[in-house]
């Protein structure tokens, strides 16, 4: 966990440039976001546009982390087919559509249509199809190439050559060490030439007629894990909108998709699914997304969230030092001016307020106390490591006696949460947490609030010595994400009635309010770069949270822009949102610009898709005390919607929101009782 940035300037002179990186080999990661991709983790397929996989950058079949097939390039009658179509058509499938010209074609519009649905289970099946007037007899020959090489080692450009193949079964075989990959075809092929990787048709086509070729990928091991079928999440035809917006509908049904094609089984316990960070790039467990995936997806169940805190509860640290009780995670970069962030202390205090929420929507008291002691453990790590000052500092060389306000967020999050949910649940501690949180509120609004002509701003840190550092950017959004107690109460925020009205007015603001969604760093702040990940970029999580956060506190109008902006992105991403991008400003006719090497899909992006569109219908639970309150946008940004398939105290629950933003419940729990 040791930080790697310099720490950040003081206030006594705007920052300077961007301080150097450690020396050393950096990995240039390929360009993936004109990628098609198809996920159904462990599976993965990354296609270009055109369909043909050459085995440039990350092209290929994946299982396991592993490249099994590289290179899949078809020819009929001697031809590449020409490209027309090439996109996802859900989660784990795209279709790629070409057509092929042939000599006897009779005039420019081509005969002969070829359709490839490819599947991340390492299924392709191509189609050709015939619109001639006569019987074609055509060859057909599919190049296959594989490298077995690991995904780390693809993206860092180090795959290495093509393994040589055997002609296996009906088709080819690739082995290195203890890893090997067949393809099968169906039909068998007239020909196979192992030293070219060449199977070979001769396909007849009767007039109108059409011909099917299946290729199975396959390693030996199960390409979709046994229990992973039973996903905590309902379908996307179980979870389904409908309303005045038609983005509103295609927007849900994505995010449900691609959040279920993310979830990946803990070993230590298959029954147990949390979601992956993203694909391409991020297959494996990231604590901290992970839980703030599930806390978005707790309006459709409470399933993922224990799932969730049941594997993170067996990674605690165990023994007697400081340590125990600390989630273990890596460090993420946190822009260009503060040190990089401890992803696991984030998990940690993220770990009761997920169980506490998901115990408000429905999880069984069973399971939440079975969860209570790693919460515990969780707190009394934290009591263990907040200052004499009661804030929560970065730890590592670089960055020690840094406070960052978003921590401090997360904290006071927790204090309250935790306080709450061990009061409930008859533990002791709850007013020691209670008076925690009051004490660093108290401190809070005076020591990390900046006054300036403009209303003020809240700092993004403070060093060591107290110096103040002033970057305005998305992170503030968590000062209004305070957490859900009972009774359908909001906790109370770190920051005070006036401050809040600030922050909301900065939020909503052209500097930070792209048009697009919530800019990680403000236009005029030095370091900004549109393409920067902490720097800039738009990052679909925290516009969720700014939306989310700005809603709850009475500030539609900054609410809705963000939404709107976040709804239109998506849109341009045919639904299925990054994990960021570029934070140009919106003009009339541009489109969002997509960031290179930005994860999609990727859980917290499709989870905020959920929360972005439940966020507005305001829905309150408290289901230990049989009880769930409304309070909808009363601007209605969505027009009039409905939410079918949420889940509130673990029944089916069906929500209506109308053009003049008032809710109703249209299906619940026996004996939940309603309120607005």
């Amino acid at each position: 966990m040791a930080p790697t940035a310099p720490p950040p300037p003081g206030t006594g002179s705007p920052p300077g440039p961007a301080p150097a990186r450690p020396a050393g080999p950096l990995g240039e990661l390929p360009a993936v976001h004109a990628a098609v991709i198809c996920v159904a983790l462990p599976g993965l397929a990354v296609s270009p546009e055109h369909g043909q996989l050459t085995g440039h950058g990350l092209e290929g079949f994946y299982q396991h982390g592993r490249r099994l097939l590289s290179r899949c390039q078809l020819k009929v009658a001697g031809r590449d087919p020409i490209a027309v179509q090439g996109r996802s058509i859900s989660a784990d499938r795209a279709r790629f559509l070409a057509v092929v010209r042939t000599a006897a074609d009779g005039g420019p519009d081509p005969e002969i249509a070829v359709e490839r649905i490819r599947q991340a289970d390492g299924t392709e099946r191509i189609t050709l199809t015939s619109s001639s007037a006569r019987p074609l007899r055509l060859p057909v020959e599919i190049a296959l190439g594989s490298d077995l090489a690991d995904l780390g080692a693809v993206a860092a450009g180090r795959a290495g050559p093509e393994l040589p193949a055997s002609v296996h079964d009906s088709g080819m075989r690739w082995t290195s060490g203890a890893a090997h990959c067949t393809v099968t075809a169906q039909p068998p092929p007239t020909d196979a030439l192992a030293s070219a990787g060449v199977l070979r048709w001769a396909v007849e086509l009767a007039p109108g007629g059409s011909c099917t070729i299946q290729l199975n990928v396959r390693n030996g091991r199960p390409a979709r894990p046994p229990g992973q079928g039973a996903s905590p999440l309902p379908s996307p035809q179980e979870a389904r909108a409908e309303g005045d917006d038609p983005r509103v509908p295609a927007l849900l049904h994505r995010s449900v998709d691609d959040l279920r094609a993310l979830l990946v089984r803990d070993p230590a316990r298959p029954a147990d699914l949390y979601a992956a960070a993203g694909v391409p790039w991020r297959c494996g467990p990231a604590p901290a997304e992970a839980l703030w995936a599930a806390r978005m997806a707790l309006p459709l169940s409470t399933r993922l969230a224990a799932g969730t805190l049941r594997s993170l509860a067996r990674l605690q640290l165990a023994g007697t030092d400081a340590e125990s009780g600390r989630i273990p995670g890596p460090c993420r970069d946190a822009g260009p001016y503060l040190p990089p962030g401890c992803t696991g202390v984030e998990a940690t205090l993220a770990f009761p307020v997920v169980l506490a929420e998901a115990r408000r929507w429905g999880l069984p008291e069973s399971e939440v106390a079975e969860l209570l002691p790693a919460a515990e453990r969780c707190l009394h790590w934290l009591a263990g490591a907040l200052g004499d000052d009661g804030y929560l500092a970065e730890s590592g060389p670089v960055a020690a006696g840094l406070v960052r306000a978003e921590t401090q967020a997360h904290v006071h999050r927790a204090a309250l949460l935790g306080a709450e949910l061990l009061s409930e649940c008859g533990r002791p501690g709850a007013d020691a947490w209670r008076a925690r949180a009051g004490a660093l509120r108290e401190r809070f609004r005076t020591e990390f609030w900046l006054d300036d002509l403009g209303g003020g701003r809240p700092a993004a840190a403070r060093t060591a010595d107290g110096r103040p550092v002033p970057l305005l950017g998305a992170g503030a959004a968590h000062l209004l994400d305070t957490g859900l107690l009972g009774g359908g109460r909001l906790a109370p925020g770190l920051l005070d009635k006036v401050q809040t009205e600030q922050l909301a007015r900065l939020l909503g603001g052209p500097a930070l309010d792209s048009g697009w969604g919530l800019r990680g760093l403000a236009v005029k702040e030095p370091g900004y770069n549109p393409f920067g990940h902490r720097a800039g970029a738009v990052r679909v999580h925290e516009s969720a949270v700014a939306v989310a956060g700005l809603a709850a506190a009475g500030y539609e109008k900054e609410a809705v822009s963000l939404l709107r902006g976040v709804l239109a992105a998506s849109e341009a991403f045919g639904h299925r949102l990054p994990e960021m991008y570029a934070g140009e400003q919106r003009t009339a006719g541009s489109v969002p610009v997509p960031h290179p090497a930005a994860c999609r899909p990727a859980a917290v992006a499709a989870a905020a898709g959920i929360q972005l569109l439940t966020a507005p219908a305001g829905i309150r639970p408290d289901a230990p005390a049989g009880a769930v309150a409304l309070d909808p946008m009363r601007s209605a940004p969505l027009g009039a919607v409905r939410l079918a398939g949420l889940s509130v105290a673990g029944e089916p629950f069906t929500v209506r929101v109308s053009r003049l933003g008032v809710g109703m419940v249209e299906q619940a729990a026996a004996g939940l009782q309603l309120g607005g």
